[in-house]
């Protein structure tokens, strides 16, 4: 079974993959978070120390773009492709309020004819392959038969089906009544994506979904940086090891951002999730929020790895 991690804004960019690459190897492929083009088909500094190349090394690392515009879609696929990339991903899944208002992300999905418009533009002339991200629907499951049907008539590289409508968000269950209908009826090579936070969920996913051929994995990931080596019969992170990975991220940061107070508020978005890994740490992750400047928040930091017991798996209880 291929694991891919799914692309968080604000997380898994470029330095974060590169790490997690090297201290938890096991994951096959990384996807980016959405790059969204403009009329200016022009990549801005911070997108290109993203796509570069020699920045993504070693691991499958998988664009992903958030567009209504083919012409837009097209121009940035042919630059990425031009640079190696042999797939880009479109993004028919955030649910974010913003991007649906603008028609884009899942807001895509409750216009059918106007999406069917934008896929014959754009696989009419697709300098590489292209895989589909995407949610249900807007507001009802249902909705997704009729955008299946447009999906099967493309040549789409993948189908990556999060089963939730852009309504549900991140907090509504997922919905997988829904999933075994779009496995059986899909002409394309689906993907499971959404809910997967412990190793039980995806063993149980992959048992009872067989003819997946992967699985996406992003929160219980950030959370769990050893997840997928987990998943597969190895050991989960050691304390070592992940402190070994904290600071040469938050060193990275630092580096990269000019500030290492930027570079804390970037690792902030990280123990929103990492701190699952670690027993009773609630008075802990108020620490780490609370924390106004460097060395306040690298004493919150050193208290957490000296004090607190390290799980085998991340603490989803909430």
């Amino acid at each position: 079974m291929r694991y891919d991690f799914a692309p968080m804004e604000g997380i898994t960019g470029a330095l974060f993959r590169r790490l997690h690459h090297q201290f938890f190897p096991g994951v096959d492929r990384y996807y980016m978070p959405f790059l969204s083009p403009t009329r200016d088909h022009v990549f801005t500094p911070r997108e290109l120390r993203e796509i570069l190349p020699e920045n993504n090394p070693d691991a499958e690392v998988i664009p992903q773009l958030l567009t209504k515009v083919p012409e837009d879609f097209l121009w940035a696929a042919g630059e990425l492709a031009a640079m190696g990339y042999q797939t880009v991903n479109l993004n028919l899944g955030c649910p974010s309020g913003t991007v649906v208002a603008k028609g884009k992300g899942s807001g895509m999905l409750a216009d059918p004819s106007a999406l069917d418009a934008f896929l014959d533009a754009v696989f009419s002339r697709a300098p590489c392959a292209v895989s589909v991200k995407t949610r249900l629907g807007l507001s009802d499951p249902e909705e997704f038969g009729p955008l299946l049907e447009i999906y099967n008539h493309y040549p789409l590289a993948e189908l990556i089906v999060h089963p939730r409508v852009q309504k549900d968000g991140y907090r509504h269950p997922v919905r997988l009544e829904a999933f075994a209908p779009i496995l059986a009826a899909s002409r394309h090579p689906v993907c499971f994506n959404g809910g997967l936070v412990t190793t039980q969920d995806c063993r149980d996913l992959v048992g009872r979904f067989s003819g997946i051929c992967g699985v996406m994995i992003g929160q219980g990931l950030v959370a769990n940086p050893a997840l997928v080596r987990q998943i597969r019969g190895g050991p989960g992170a050691d304390r070592e090891t992940l402190r070994a990975f904290h600071e040469a991220l938050f060193g990275g940061y630092s580096q990269l951002f000019g500030s290492a107070h930027n570079a804390m508020m970037r690792m902030k978005e990280l123990w929103a999730y990492l701190i699952r890994l670690f027993r009773d740490s609630g008075p802990y992750a108020k620490r780490l929020r609370k924390a106004r400047d460097p060395q306040t928040f690298s004493q919150a930091v050193d208290a957490v790895f000296q004090e607190l017991e390290l799980l085998p798996e991340a603490d989803w209880g909430d």
